[in-house]
């Protein structure tokens, strides 16, 4: 079973994380809960407000050492300040180190920037903060085109539901195409192309 944690601050955009929390969810649920293991984290354990106003409650604080298989990074006008947080980027930089898989959606590209971690390699995110992350990441190279980039280990997604199709993605690549299908036909997506 796959750990998936999904790190979440204030002035998150909401779609960027409940949209790969729910893909992994669902793809957990229709296969025995045998997948995924979802969870959320924050700096403190305490809520947060998302861009627009809700409150989410994480499950726990980044200070419990549970270990994260795949590490979801949302985007969000609070990722400005993320980056500027030393806790959460030495957290995030051994959470990363540990993982199987990170990925960024949207404007949670700036947190791997800022680390050096896009540094020659491709990248996608939202297109309103593309100066941004190349600002933080001058060695990047931004991929316009696509809705999201697999570098292996670190992946990025465009903006907000783009997030969607590369958890799906992820589905398919770890546990093959039916599954990814099945995901999709309960959830009733209708995946863009890559």
């Amino acid at each position: 079973m796959k750990k998936v944690g999904i790190l979440l601050f204030d002035d998150i955009e909401l779609l960027d994380f409940a949209g790969p929390y729910e893909v992994f969810a669902v793809a957990d649920e229709l296969n025995d809960h045998s997948l995924f293991d979802v969870f959320t984290l924050s700096e403190t354990g305490k809520e947060v407000r998302t861009v627009h106003g809700l409150r989410v409650h994480p499950d726990y604080a980044i200070d419990r050492s549970l270990h994260i298989d795949i590490l979801v990074i949302p985007g969000g006008d609070g990722t400005k300040a993320v980056i500027k947080n030393k806790t959460l980027l030495d957290w995030f930089r051994d959470a990363y180190d540990k993982s199987a898989i990170t990925f960024s959606v949207c404007s949670g590209a700036r947190i791997p920037a800022i680390l050096g971690l896009l540094d020659n390699k491709e990248f996608t995110t939202h297109h309103a903060v593309v100066e941004d992350v190349m600002a933080l990441a001058p060695q990047a190279n931004y991929r316009k085109d696509r809705r999201f980039v697999d570098n292996g280990k670190l992946m990025t997604a465009a903006g907000i539901s783009a997030g969607i199709d590369l958890a799906l993605y992820i589905v398919e690549k770890l546990y093959g195409t039916h599954v990814k299908e099945q995901t999709m036909q309960y959830m009733e997506y209708v995946q863009t192309q890559h």
